[in-house]
This record gives C-alpha cells, structure tokens and sequence, in this order.
C-alpha cells in the first residue's frame, strides 16, 4: 500500500518492487509544489511591459518628476560640456606646441588644456541645466499645465539668474537670450515633429 502511494505522488519505486519488469526514476522534486497547478502561478511572476503606478493620476501625466527632471538636465548638461570642452582644450594643446617639446611635454600639455578646459564647460553647463531644470519644474508646478510655455520660462529664468551677478543691464539681455533659445529648441522640436516623423 505504501509503495502505491508513493508512486502515485511522485516519490515511486523502480523495477522489481512494483510489481512491473519497468518502472519510472525517482523524482524528489515531484512533490515539492503539492497540488498547485505550475501555470497558474505564471501570471504571478510576469512583469509588466508598462511602468506601474500607484496612484491613477500618476500614469495620466507623460513627463519626469522635478528630481528625475533636475537628475537629467544637470547630468546631460555636464556630460556634454566635458566632451565639447575636452575637443577645444585637446585642440588648444595641439596647436600650442612646441618644436623643442618632447613626446611627454606634448602629452602632458594636451591632457591639462583638455582637463581644464573639460571641467570649465562642464561644470558651466551642469550649472546651466541645474537652473533650467528647476525653473522649468517650478512653473510646470504653478501653472498646472505642462506647455511650451514653461520651456521659454526656464530658458529666460535660467540666463538672468546666471547672469545676476553681472549686473541688471547683462541679466537681462542673458534672460532675453536664454529665453529666445528656448522658444527655438520649442520651435524646432515641433518642426521636426511635423516634417520627419519618427
């Protein structure tokens, strides 16, 4: 009796003992899930294609966060002015050598003007996309809305308070720059939108 049970629910006997000439192996992970069904636990582990929300209201709104917002701007901000400001600091240290120099003068001159002139940019940009990624947030927050119109906001936020220390007269031309370059990067967004779909 005891060995029909076990090889009805998995465990089994091989050859003689059953009572057959054949048997099956022994499975000692036949009973390790009991009754569960295997493809009923499937939808249990599959993962969603979407991102999930907690909240309904989180999903409807298609936009970063102000901190993933200010991550991105100030990271992208950074890492574009160290590439762009490593070229011209490696150009520099081409063109500024020397006849007399030897191979380790050369390296060396290049390296530092790239180095500089890397960190300089970078550190000027990361700023730049600090201040236009919470300009933005801000008036995404006391507008309500999410337009182009809080692009143009940032752009004209971001040159006058970069350039606050100049004096009034700068800020402001700064702000109107600032401003005229996001209205653009707007602009240009939507052409290339309308005439090269992607």
């Amino acid at each position: 009796m005891s060995d029909e049970r076990g090889a009805s629910e998995g465990g089994g006997v091989f050859g003689e003992e059953a009572g057959q000439g054949t048997g099956r192996l022994y499975n000692p992970y036949a009973d390790l899930y009991g009754a569960a069904d295997l493809k009923s636990l499937e939808s249990v582990y599959r993962l969603p294609s979407a991102p999930e929300y907690l909240f309904p209201d989180e999903a409807a709104v298609q936009r970063r966060n102000w901190s993933e917002n200010l991550t991105y701007y100030t990271g992208c901000g950074y890492g574009v002015g160290a590439l762009a400001g490593g070229a011209k600091g490696a150009v520099e240290g081409l063109r500024s050598q020397e006849a007399s120099d030897t191979l380790k003068i050369r390296v060396n001159r290049l390296l530092n003007a790239s180095g500089h002139r890397g960190r300089v940019m970078g550190n000027t940009l990361g700023i730049l996309g600090l201040l236009y990624a919470g300009f933005e947030s801000t008036a995404s927050h006391y507008r309500d809305t999410d337009d182009m119109l809080n692009t143009v906001i940032a752009g004209l936020g971001t040159g006058v308070v970069y350039k606050a220390a100049a004096g009034p007269r700068t800020a402001a031309i700064a702000g109107a720059l600032g401003g005229f370059a996001a209205a653009a990067l707007v602009a240009g967004k939507q052409v290339s939108k309308r005439y090269m779909p992607i």
